[in-house]
């Protein structure tokens, strides 16, 4: 076992903030030491009304005051920085002589949060102070077991293997007999000792014994304990928040919650927001006086007046009168669900929000309508919400796909920006349809509710329309073949370029299709006859061309002084 050589002076100070404080800091046996302070979550919970990390705190302000001149201290802690993560180890104070007030700073900027990974926390402090190479000695104060799937006895018999001289001791913090058994080994397989500190007495005596053992000296006469102060609440507001009256209090496992607290207007209603703060378990310390609180849950909230008296704890409980909704958008029964589809939600006659996707949220009881729109079909459901209940169901919103793809002829796709624009096929009296939707390219598809259509397009002077169907969950290829062919016209500069139908109507008007200047004009134009009109000032020409559909026809012309015919 290795052996603690400290003096007299600092087992003296050990044993008396143990009589304080109720926590037990064995006798350091190297010149070189971390202290592993337990960061996790569960530090929040409190011995005689004092939250144990505060005990901690405040053993190792009492402790540290006067260390020996040539003991390098240093501190490491777990889980103080995220929820979940079995990596969240960090070395606080690097170990040096007169580190002391450093490491108390360090543990007042502890917010205890995450997981107990304690053996790899301990391999690390190991490593740090070089214990193959050095004596080292590692003290734990820790109030849980092991959480990451490592084996603390396994690690400790390893570490005692590979050391010079190495000696970890284990400080149970509010374990039980059993659950100090399962990281005593860490302790016990490096030559340590493992200590519990349940009872404040009790601990008082168990360490006189052992530190007398182990240095095999007269123990320092035990100082009777100073009677316990009145504990002080660490904080003076301390909320809950729960979804309807007699629900179960929301926890930061459930859904998010938002704290926000103003000044009070002296009509009662909110005025200066001063802060804001987030999670369930939330707790704080405001100064005394009146305050309007809002707590929310998702969308769902409540005001209410809060006030902070000095030397008391406020434990408000706030009811939002929320319901649980949860909704799957799917394009048609049985299909996957769409986590494009846009959702509308309108609380009690007003907007409230804009989703995407399912939603799994908090809503405000009472009466609810939420609009699923996917592509151009939309379905709008009605909910009268009740607090604390759930919804939870699929919207089938009804789409079919339409798939268009251009040619010019069959086989040969159109690459360029045509424009496609969805009308209902139902005219109105005014023999006039509806648009649904509109886009540009030769391949698009659009999602729509089941029915009859027209796609109506245009790309240069070829126009037109196609009618289609549209089936609930199922494809429809529609194909749009233009039956046209390409017309460029080159010029010298920039003379003015139009294409006219060769036929003229009984008035003597031609059908023009389109216009442009050069010195490169070019249009897409149904197969046909026509007439290529150059000008310019006062020279003109008129060229007859034939268009070919799939074919490009190239045209280069000078307008010639006066009109031609």
């Amino acid at each position: 076992m290795a052996g603690w050589n400290l003096g007299l002076g600092w087992r003296s100070l050990a044993l008396g903030m143990v009589a304080a404080l109720g926590l037990a800091l064995p006798v350091v046996a190297a010149d070189r030491a971390i202290i592993v302070l337990d960061g996790s979550g569960s530090m929040w919970a409190q011995i005689d009304g004092k939250a144990r990390i505060t005990i901690a705190r405040e053993t190792l302000a009492s402790v540290l005051t006067d260390l020996p001149d040539d003991l390098e201290l240093g501190l490491m802690s777990y889980g103080h920085r995220e929820k979940g993560n079995c990596d969240d180890i960090e070395m606080l104070v690097e170990p040096g002589p007169g580190t002391g007030p450093a490491i108390v700073a360090a543990a007042e900027a502890i917010n205890p949060k995450g997981k107990t990974p304690i053996s790899e926390a301990v391999r690390r402090a190991a490593e740090t102070l070089q214990f193959t190479e050095d004596k080292a000695t590692v003290i734990l104060i820790t109030d849980g077991l092991e959480t990451c799937d490592v084996d603390p006895c396994a690690l400790a018999a390893d570490l005692e293997n590979r050391g010079v001289d190495f000696t970890t001791h284990v400080l149970g913090f509010g374990l039980s007999d059993e659950e100090g058994q399962q990281v005593a080994c860490l302790a016990e397989n490096t030559g340590g000792q493992y200590l519990s500190a349940q009872d404040g007495d009790a601990l008082v005596d168990a360490l006189s014994t052992t530190v007398a053992q182990v240095t095999q000296a007269e123990t320092a006469p035990v100082p009777e304990p100073e009677p316990k102060p009145e504990p002080v609440a660490e904080f003076n507001l301390v909320p809950t928040i729960a979804l309807a009256e007699g629900s179960p209090d929301i926890t930061n496992d459930d859904y998010d919650v938002v704290w926000e607290w103003f000044t009070p207007k002296a009509d009662g209603t909110p005025g200066e927001q001063l802060d804001t703060d987030y999670y369930a378990d939330f707790k704080g310390n405001l100064e005394p006086g009146d305050y309007i609180m809002k707590g929310s849950v998702e969308r769902a909230s409540v005001e209410q007046t809060v006030t902070i008296e000095a030397g008391k704890v406020a434990t408000p409980h706030f009811v939002v009168n929320g319901t649980i909704v949860k909704l799957r958008p799917l394009p048609s029964e049985g299909a996957a669900v769409d986590d494009q589809a846009t959702v509308e939600i309108r609380s009690n006659g007003e907007y409230l929000t804009t989703e995407y996707g399912p939603i799994d949220m908090v809503l405000p009881a009472g009466p609810t309508e939420i609009d699923f729109t996917i592509g151009t079909a939309k379905v709008t459901r009605s909910y009268d919400l009740k607090a604390g209940e759930t919804v939870d169901e699929d919207v089938v919103i009804g789409v079919g796909t339409a798939k268009l793809s251009a040619a010019y002829v069959a086989g040969m796709a159109v690459e360029a920006d045509i424009f496609f624009e969805i009308l209902e096929a139902k005219k109105a009296i005014d023999g006039s349809r509806t648009s649904v939707v509109y886009g540009y390219g030769g391949e698009q598809s659009f999602e729509l509710p089941p029915g009859d259509y027209v796609v109506a397009y245009r790309l240069g002077g070829a126009a037109g329309e196609v009618p289609f169907s549209v089936k609930t969950a199922e494809l429809t290829e529609v194909p749009v073949v233009l039956g046209a062919g390409i017309l460029a016209v080159a010029t010298p500069a920039d003379e003015y370029v139009e294409a006219f139908g060769a036929a003229k109507t009984i008035e003597g008007n031609r059908q023009s299709f389109g216009y442009g200047y050069g010195p490169a004009f070019e249009t897409t134009l149904p197969a046909g006859d026509y007439v290529v009109l150059t000008r310019k000032d006062d020279a003109q020409s008129e060229t007859p061309v034939t268009i070919t559909a799939g074919e490009r026809f190239e045209l280069t012309v000078t307008p010639k002084a006066g009109k031609t015919k």
